[in-house]
C-alpha cells in the first residue's frame, strides 16, 4: 500500500501550481472543472511520483491557521545541504516568505521552511 496523493484547498490554483512548478520542479496536469459544484482541481506530480491535488471550490473562502491540529507541512528532499541553501536563498530573493532559515534541527535534519503563495508550509530538506 502507498499514499497516492494529498490534496490542499487553495484560493488561486494557478498561483500555487506555478510556485511548485518553478521552485520544486513539479509537472502540472490539466485542470478539471465541475461548474455545477463550483469545483476545480489540478494535479501536480514530482520526480519520484509523489502527487498533490490542488483544489478550489467557490464556497470555500476562508484560510485556516497554520497552528491548527492536523496536517502541518509537506517536506521536499532536495538531495544536499547546498541545494537547500541555494533554493532557500533564491526563494527569499524572489520574495517568498521564509519561516525558518537553513539549519540542522535537534533530530538531525538539515532543513529550511518556506510558505507557498497561500501560506502552506513546505520544508526543504536534504
Amino acid at each position: 500500500m502507498k499514499i497516492d496523493h494529498v490534496a490542499i484547498w487553495v484560493k488561486d490554483i494557478e498561483k500555487v501550481c506555478t510556485f511548485y512548478e518553478k521552485y520544486l520542479g513539479a509537472t502540472l496536469h490539466p485542470e478539471y472543472h465541475n461548474p455545477a459544484k463550483g469545483f476545480t482541481s489540478r494535479f501536480i506530480t514530482f520526480e519520484g511520483g509523489a502527487r498533490i491535488e490542488v483544489m478550489h471550490r467557490t464556497d470555500i473562502a476562508s484560510s485556516i491557521s497554520n497552528t491548527q491540529l492536523g496536517w502541518c507541512h509537506m517536506a521536499m528532499s532536495l538531495g544536499s545541504k547546498e541545494m537547500v541553501d541555494k533554493l532557500t536563498a533564491q526563494m527569499e530573493a524572489d520574495g517568498i516568505t521564509i519561516v525558518g532559515q537553513p539549519r540542522t534541527t535537534g533530530d538531525g535534519y538539515y532543513e529550511s521552511v518556506v510558505q507557498d503563495p497561500e501560506g502552506n508550509l513546505v520544508e526543504l530538506t536534504v
